[in-house]
């Protein structure tokens, strides 16, 4: 069986070491992230997400360093509009997901992933106020290790799931 492995970062910073970490560690392939992009306003927004389109993410080089180095780590990084929350970047499988269920936004997907609605909930909250969302799936012998790996990078609110 698989679980997610879920952490909150309010830095960049953090997240960027958990993510080198955890790719050190060989989970490579299931790390996610979703941050929020901060924007003057609708105008400006619309024009970053076409602009961050345009870019490739994978080289790391977003638009005003939302992720910076994150997107350089993660492959498959896109700037995505959610209901609700605005324009966001999200990077990793997770992304993918979100881009399928939009109206569904941040919550879907983790509930999607096997995260309980009202986690999800919080979890999507806790992005619209600018803390950034690690997820990671992992097998079940080796949730406990990656759990650690994002505490010890300063992940607040981590848990594990039974993935779907």
């Amino acid at each position: 069986m698989s679980s997610v492995v879920i952490g909150l970062f309010g830095d960049q910073e953090g997240a960027e070491q958990a993510v080198r970490d955890l790719k050190e560690e060989g989970f490579d392939q299931e790390i996610s992230l979703i941050t929020k992009e901060e924007n003057e306003g609708q105008e400006n927004m619309e024009s970053e997400v076409v602009a961050l389109e345009e870019q490739d993410l994978s080289e790391g080089t977003v638009t005003g360093g939302v992720i910076g180095g994150v997107a350089g780590l993660l492959a498959g990084a896109g700037a995505l509009l959610i209901p609700g929350i605005g324009p966001v970047i999200a990077a990793g499988p997770l992304a993918s997901t979100l881009a399928g269920i939009v109206t569904g936004g941040i919550a879907g997907g983790l509930v999607d992933y096997g995260v309980p609605e009202e986690r999800g909930e919080y979890y999507e909250e806790q992005v619209r106020q600018g803390n950034m969302l690690l997820t990671l799936k992992s097998t079940d012998d080796n949730v406990n290790e990656a759990a650690s790996i994002l505490r010890a990078n300063g992940a607040e609110d981590v848990e594990t799931h039974s993935s779907k």
